[in-house]
């Protein structure tokens, strides 16, 4: 099937449809529909089906699609099946534990190695090199790397990003609580822990609200 471009919220529940599809006990469901894959969900069946739509053209009327098709395109069209390499700047606790990190292979995403100045050089806990920043021009040209992962203090992020986009960086994932400056053609994509805390707070004091009456 020809990949389409589709917007970020589509792309934001693909993997949520994958996690369910692979979830179901092997055997257990050959076949499956959008309106199931959406009651599952708590999701519009509407928007599911457009969903699939995008990224699937192997779904039949009264039928659905093949589970394990339908495993397979979402994965394909998320590039799942084809590894993205890339480097991380930040070896403090949560850079390691992202460069240590096993799952991202499920995803296509490869770290090949974690960048700092403060933080002794060597290796982490399963092989992969941590270098000092100096390295990292030499070793993005030589891997040809184009994603960059940034888990540096706030102050230092800008920094970073601004070294990762010299060095032929295209697309990174900001762990930094600050806002980035890029060019157009630079991709970002911010993981704000405090926007996600802050949410589920408003989602727990609604509920206790609720409790109350």
């Amino acid at each position: 099937m020809e990949r389409k471009e589709v917007s970020k919220s589509v792309l934001k529940r693909l993997p949520g449809y994958l996690a369910y599809l692979k979830s179901l006990p092997e055997g257990t469901m050959v076949h499956i529909s959008a309106t199931a894959l959406a009651n599952a969900l708590n999701m519009g069946e509407v928007q599911v089906r457009k969903d699939l739509a995008l990224v699937s053209d192997g779904g039949r009327p009264k039928i659905g699609y093949l589970r394990e098709r339908l495993i397979d395109d979402i994965e394909q069209f998320l590039g799942y099946d084809s590894a993205t390499e890339a480097v991380l700047i930040g070896a403090g606790k949560l850079g390691r534990a992202l460069l240590g990190y096993k799952g991202f292979s499920a995803y296509g995403l490869n770290i090949l190695a974690a960048f700092d100045v403060v933080h002794k050089e060597g290796v982490s806990e399963i092989g992969k090199p941590i270098l000092h920043v100096d390295d990292l021009p030499a070793f993005c040209r030589t891997n040809k790397v184009l994603m960059g992962i940034i888990t540096v203090p706030e102050a230092q992020a800008q920094n970073a990003c601004d070294l990762l986009v010299a060095n032929g960086i295209k697309a990174i994932w900001n762990f930094a609580p600050t806002h980035l400056d890029v060019p157009e053609n630079i991709l970002v994509q911010n993981e704000n822990m405090a926007t996600s805390l802050a949410v589920l707070s408003m989602h727990l004091q609604a509920h206790m609200k609720e409790e109350k009456k």
